[in-house]
């Protein structure tokens, strides 16, 4: 159990039949008046992101999220299959439940599986990838004192803006939570 007092960003905890996690938190001592903790929570099996307050006194369960390291293998239709590399079972997940920073991976890729319960809700790509760029405008020296970009197409469809000198081959770096170029590979 834990109480709305000693709240953490990233605490996930069973409010409702609902897994929350929270965001962001905030004690509030008003002068007048009792105490309260204003939070910003998310329910990760939906995504939806509600702000609320509690008193510091009111107890919730814990909510254990399970993650397992599995290798995304391939997919068909709306669905994507890994492979759970310590039972070699092929894990079938629906595409909507992937997140949008599901587009910088790439099959053979390990990605880590999140699941409450037995119940897949989201899976976690690696922070940081490294993709082929294979569309992109010609590149050319200089100009890098304006911070110019241009678009970028990269090996798993995704696009992506990159500075002016990666050109159509180069393997770049790139930051999966934020989706930016983060240098050449």
């Amino acid at each position: 159990m834990i109480s709305a007092g000693d709240f953490k960003n990233g605490v996930t905890f069973d409010m409702d039949g609902n897994v929350f996690q929270i965001v962001e938190f905030q004690h509030v001592k008003p002068g007048k008046g009792a105490a309260f903790v204003r939070a910003k929570i998310k329910n990760v099996m939906t995504g939806t992101v509600l702000e609320r307050t509690f008193n510091p006194t009111e107890k919730f369960p814990l909510a254990y999220i399970e993650r397992r390291i599995m290798q995304y293998s391939y997919s068909e239709g709306p669905l994507r299959y890994f492979l759970d590399s310590e039972t070699y079972d092929m894990v079938p997940i629906d595409e909507h439940k992937l997140g949008d920073n599901f587009k910088f991976v790439k099959e053979e890729m390990e990605v880590k599986v999140l699941s409450y319960k037995g119940v897949v809700f989201g899976v976690e790509p690696p922070n940081f990838v490294e993709l082929c760029v294979t569309k992109t405008d010609p590149g050319f020296k200089g100009n890098t004192a304006t911070n110019a970009t241009k678009p970028a197409v990269l090996e798993t469809g995704a696009q992506i803006k990159v500075p002016l000198f990666v050109n159509e081959g180069d393997k770049i770096r790139i930051d999966t939570r934020t989706g930016e170029y983060m240098e050449r590979a």
